[in-house]
């Protein structure tokens, strides 16, 4: 769809009407980060009537058993940007500031920089903790004002169990007659995904983040996706296709600049291919 396609600007953005496999749809760029890709979602569910969302795009990967050009389907996503920096000195048995009042929480956990000190041994680091946390949501059917707690969201279940029927789907390999994947991508769905505002180029945070909260996709736009629906109770689903092993560690060199262009088309063959099995 470009720019002759019908389409309607609005705050510099253009939401434009067309059809895929027969289905009415609105396509909208979200532009990058969490506060874009959370204002788009709002003026489309504000100004439309949309039966539900299905964003799409690719994202780093922190699991090492998936490869490049693979496509994913969390079941959850979560916002991991939002910290509580804790004063150096305190530790996990002390409370954080405003705690008490419900405004943050040591439920969720936290990362302890002085776990990734180069020197092997006990020691301290004067970035102490931060401690991971919910977003504030208001639902459009709770009480106005009164806030509600997320970190875990998940997509709409509907569309995730129809999600398994895309198992299977052919995806592209190569980029041209020289340049392939070690092997065919395939669809996949998994457990968990995050987005922070953070490009994620760092095998160590890329590391932690898997063991402490088991996700594959890394990105900067999902979990905003995920929250506006939440609040706005609309059913949505994420796919996100694989560019590059955050930080590195493939056999592969600067995965993203080279394979984003396949992981992108691998991304819309899954959503078209996904839009194709929804109902009426």
């Amino acid at each position: 769809m470009g720019q002759s396609t019908p389409h309607w600007p609005i705050n510099r953005r253009r939401f434009r009407f067309g059809t895929v496999e027969g289905k009415k749809v609105i396509i909208v760029m979200t532009g990058l980060s969490m506060v874009n890709a959370g204002i788009t979602t709002q003026l489309l569910l504000t100004l439309f009537k949309v039966k539900g969302v299905v964003h799409y795009g690719i994202a780093g990967n922190a699991n090492s058993a998936l490869e490049i050009g693979d496509v994913t389907i969390p079941q959850y996503w979560a916002h991991t940007g939002l910290w509580n920096w804790q004063r150096y000195g305190d530790g996990p048995k002390d409370a954080l500031a405003l705690e008490s009042n419900g405004d943050y929480t040591r439920d969720i956990g936290y990362l302890h920089f002085a776990d990734f000190q180069n020197i092997t041994g006990t020691g301290d680091n004067l970035l102490n903790n931060v401690w991971y946390q919910p977003e504030e949501v208001f639902p459009v059917d709770g009480t106005p004002e009164v806030r509600q707690h997320a970190f875990w969201v998940p997509v709409d279940t509907t569309y995730f169990n129809l999600s398994k029927k895309l198992e299977g789907l052919k995806l592209e390999r190569c980029i041209n007659s020289t340049t392939c994947l070690l092997r065919a991508p395939v669809m996949v769905r998994v457990k968990r995904g995050i987005s922070a505002n953070v490009y994620l180029d760092n095998a160590a945070y890329r590391s932690f983040i898997y063991k402490k909260f088991n996700v594959t996709p890394v990105d900067m736009e999902s979990a905003a996706v995920a929250l506006i629906c939440l609040q706005q109770r609309t059913p949505f689903i994420v796919i996100r296709s694989l560019s590059d092993l955050a930080g590195g560690g493939s056999s592969l060199s600067n995965e993203a600049n080279t394979y984003s262009t396949l992981a992108a088309q691998n991304a819309v063959s899954a959503t078209i291919k996904f839009i194709q099995l929804l109902s009426d």
